[in-house]
């Protein structure tokens, strides 16, 4: 069999960035669950709460100040496929120390699905292994929320 070699130009260059639009004192530092969801709310497509799925992060450092919000998914009116390895992609790049997970559910139910709890099991678990601790999982809508971590759920 013939040996082929290729040249070094063909491997691929990796960058990984991050910009913050603020400086670290002024950033948006959150507390509660009530807090997540106000910044959510500030910061969703309200047209598209109550039509599509969505599935968002916040990246937090580690004094809870909040590093940026990162649409992950967008499905369709009743779910989104997530991927763990994006989430923590992200998360890494941003050098967060701890996130949020959120997505909204269009209908306005604010009960977690069993197939919510196993992702947010899955992710929590991924985040051990990083060091990255996932606070909450909120389910949200135009009306109100559920709290994963405030309602024992994770």
């Amino acid at each position: 069999m013939k040996k082929t070699t290729f040249p070094l130009s063909r491997v691929a260059e990796i960058k990984i960035s991050y910009s913050p639009k603020f400086k670290a004192c002024e950033r948006a530092k959150v507390c509660t669950s009530q807090e997540v969801y106000q910044i959510l709310l500030q910061n969703w497509d309200f047209g598209l709460l109550q039509l599509q799925e969505q599935f968002k992060i916040i990246l937090l450092n580690r004094n809870n100040a909040v590093l940026g919000i990162c649409e992950i998914s967008r499905g369709g009116m009743s779910d989104c496929l997530v991927d763990a390895k994006l989430i923590f992609s992200v998360a890494l790049k941003a050098g967060a120390s701890a996130i949020v997970l959120a997505h909204n559910h269009p209908s306005g139910n604010l009960v977690a699905s069993s197939a919510d709890l196993q992702m947010t099991k899955k992710i929590c678990e991924g985040g051990m292994l990083l060091d990255i601790t996932v606070f909450d999982h909120l389910i949200i809508s135009g009306h109100g929320y559920l709290s994963l971590a405030d309602e024992q759920l994770m």
